[in-house]
């Protein structure tokens, strides 16, 4: 099976949930507080032994996920610290022997599954606990300042032995998995110096129709990938400006991962949440561009996921439920963005998203002659394609069609969708 085939779902799918959680859910200042305050082994061990998310049910979890319109996700298996959140025979550093005494992601796989939705893996191909993993002078680490540790000898294969053998557990354990996401590599820690093909021939094998992001390293851009190049491109807290092209002008599938905050895991402070809106405009904007979203929510130590990020799921999730169409499917329009909004099509189906209602009639540069019929899609309800006398005197009149909004507000200030069915060639 090659990228096409098994990227078609995810293409057609366009929106998930992302779902960092791990011991640092329990001081709440961010999934980076090991390296951000320096903290060491020791001091953060505290985290390990009461670690008991009493509240998890990853039942809500998924429900919450379907309700907002989204069809699959990602959860962190093991994040930069090194905590497993599953059962590994590899490491003691695991949620079975914390006072959780569970294995996290068995029971995540299982009610992600019984939503319908689609479940992918976060594996950190970092680790700031193993000890053959380097710490001084590296970027990242907690001890890259630490004299301590500037002598300190490691047997780096010892590692990489280790990160391949729990992505092997990871991928045999818990049945059929469709995304593998891992994260991330930086300065000379990259492709190879993981033993990337290696890996992706093991992965492979034994999952020959997930898709993997594209951070093990290598280009994803080339004609000619690597091999762990990636099925998709991952960029982070930013809509790319055109989609993602590879050299030749084709199309590469990729994800935007975004933030409903300032932080990817619980950071009990930070209350700077995106609106719905925000969120429904972005999705828009990565669909329109041929893109994904995924979409982050950080649970805190006891397993849920904050209110903030449930609200706007809610009411993202109402848009979804009556303007899925223009999502699912769906992706950019052979058309130049338009003043009002953006485009995204779906076969002969044009999706006119409006986000700015201007004044007088939504026109449509060169589409005149070409819509069979119009709709609100929330509603289904009939508008009409009319060229108003007011417009006659236009120069591109010719190309142009018009479409009358009553009313000085749009029906749906988040965004208004409105279904052009086009005249087929």
């Amino acid at each position: 099976m090659d990228r096409k085939e098994r990227t078609k779902w995810f293409l057609d799918d366009r929106f998930g949930m992302f779902i960092h959680w791990g011991l640092y859910a329990i001081p709440a200042r961010g999934e980076w507080v090991r390296s951000v305050e320096k903290i060491s082994n020791d001091d953060y061990e505290k985290y390990f032994e009461e670690f008991n998310p009493s509240h998890y049910n990853p039942k809500e979890w998924a429900r919450a996920a379907k309700a907002a319109g989204q069809k699959y996700a990602v959860l962190t298996t093991k994040h930069h610290d090194g905590f497993c959140l599953f059962d590994s025979k590899l490491t003691d550093y695991k949620a079975t022997n914390t006072p959780a005494k569970r294995d996290l992601i068995k029971e995540y796989v299982e009610a992600f599954r019984e939503e319908g939705l689609k479940v992918g893996f976060y594996y950190s191909i970092i680790d700031w606990h193993h000890e053959d993993y380097p710490a001084f002078g590296d970027r990242n680490h907690p001890m890259r300042d630490n004299e301590n540790f500037r002598d300190k000898q490691i047997d780096f294969d010892q590692y990489l032995e280790y990160m391949h053998g729990q992505v092997r557990e990871l991928l045999t354990n818990y049945g059929k998995i469709d995304i593998m996401w891992f994260d991330f590599s930086y300065d000379d820690m990259t492709g190879e110096k993981w033993k990337a093909t290696e890996l992706i021939q093991m992965i492979r094998d034994i999952q020959p129709d997930i898709i993997i992001d594209n951070r093990l390293g290598g280009n994803i851009k080339s004609s000619d990938p690597e091999i762990y190049a990636g099925d998709f491109y991952s960029p982070e807290q930013i809509v790319p400006p055109e989609g993602i092209l590879d050299e030749n002008g084709e199309q590469i599938p990729w994800e935007a991962c975004i933030t409903l905050n300032d932080n990817w895991g619980y950071h009990s402070k930070d209350k700077n949440y995106k609106s719905s809106k925000q969120v429904i405009r972005t999705l828009v904007e990565c669909v329109s561009k041929n893109g994904n979203l995924l979409l982050n929510v950080g649970p805190d130590a006891r397993g849920i996921i904050p209110e903030e990020s449930l609200e706007i799921l809610q009411e993202v999730g109402k848009w979804m439920q009556r303007n899925g169409e223009s999502i699912y499917g769906s992706k950019a329009a052979n058309l130049p963005k338009p003043e009002w909004g953006r485009y995204t099509q779906n076969g002969n189906k044009l999706y006119a998203h409006v986000f700015d209602r201007g004044i007088g009639p939504i026109y449509f540069a060169g589409l005149k002659g070409k819509i069979k019929k119009a709709r609100l899609l929330a509603d289904g309800s009939e508008l009409k394609v009319e060229t108003p006398w007011m417009a006659e005197q236009y120069s591109d009149i010719e190309s142009g069609a018009f479409i009358n909004l009553e009313g000085a507000r749009l029906p749906d200030e988040s965004d208004t969708v409105i279904e052009l069915e086009l005249v087929e060639d």
